[in-house]
């Protein structure tokens, strides 16, 4: 559902007499492009109060680049009204015009605007980022590093919340350990661990089953000597009798 929706009229009234205030406020009773006096447009993602003539070029950019709002005829949500706060022109210019040569002709003023935010030509080079500027384009494109200018090479630094939430993430997240290959020793061990008990070699088993056999003779001849001692006991006995 569209987040506008949820503005009441109320609080849209409370956004309207918000932006009168700002519109009032030295930095932003020109326009940040032309320099026009009373602006009563603003691109909302930029932070800046333009023309009604500006606001036209800023359309023509994309919503990628600019987002163009009335101040009184649009639907401002919170977020929108409170960034506009927190920049305004001088502020957004402090950046986007940090390299501009002063007295700048702007009688041309699509061509200005383009070459402020689509080429970004007048940007602070120590804050421009490599994607951003015209050599990063050119050296991404030909994907040569001879064509990289020596600040395009440099890998952009951390800023103070990035930081913080890297040292948070750093100290929450919990290290993960790769389970140790065992040693070759270790190795070895477990495989003979796995193997069956030495057996008994040959001549063992010839020695315990000759003893067995032995063992069986004996008996034979303890039982057939006893048998045959009776039997004699039993002859002597019928003979006496007789």
């Amino acid at each position: 559902m569209n987040e506008k929706a949820y503005v009441s009229k109320e609080l849209s009234a409370k956004h309207t007499k918000l932006l009168e205030h700002l519109l009032t406020l030295p930095g932003n009773r020109d326009c940040a492009d032309c320099q026009s006096r009373a602006p009563r447009w603003a691109s909302v993602n930029l932070g800046i109060f333009i023309c009604m003539q500006c606001s036209g070029i800023h359309r023509s950019l994309g919503v990628h680049i600019s987002k163009v709002r009335s101040t009184t005829l649009d639907t401002w949500l919170p977020d929108q009204v409170a960034f506009m706060k927190s920049m305004g022109n001088e502020k957004s210019n402090s950046y986007w015009e940090a390299e501009l040569p002063p007295n700048f002709d702007r009688s041309r003023i699509a061509t200005f605007i383009r070459a402020k935010y689509e080429e970004k030509r007048w940007v602070p080079n120590n804050r421009a980022s490599v994607s951003a500027t015209q050599p990063g384009e050119k050296c991404f494109k030909s994907n040569r590093l001879a064509d990289c200018p020596a600040r395009s090479l440099i890998s952009r630094k951390f800023s103070l919340e990035e930081e913080i939430l890297t040292k948070h993430m750093a100290q929450v997240a919990p290290t993960v350990r790769r389970p140790r290959g065992g040693s070759l020793d270790m190795k070895n061990k477990f495989i003979v661990s796995l193997l069956p008990k030495e057996l008994p070699s040959k001549t063992e088993d010839s020695s315990s089953s000759m003893k067995k056999t032995n063992r069986a003779t004996d008996l034979f001849n303890l039982l057939y000597n006893h048998n045959a001692k009776q039997n004699c006991s039993m002859k002597h006995m019928g003979q006496g009798d007789a």
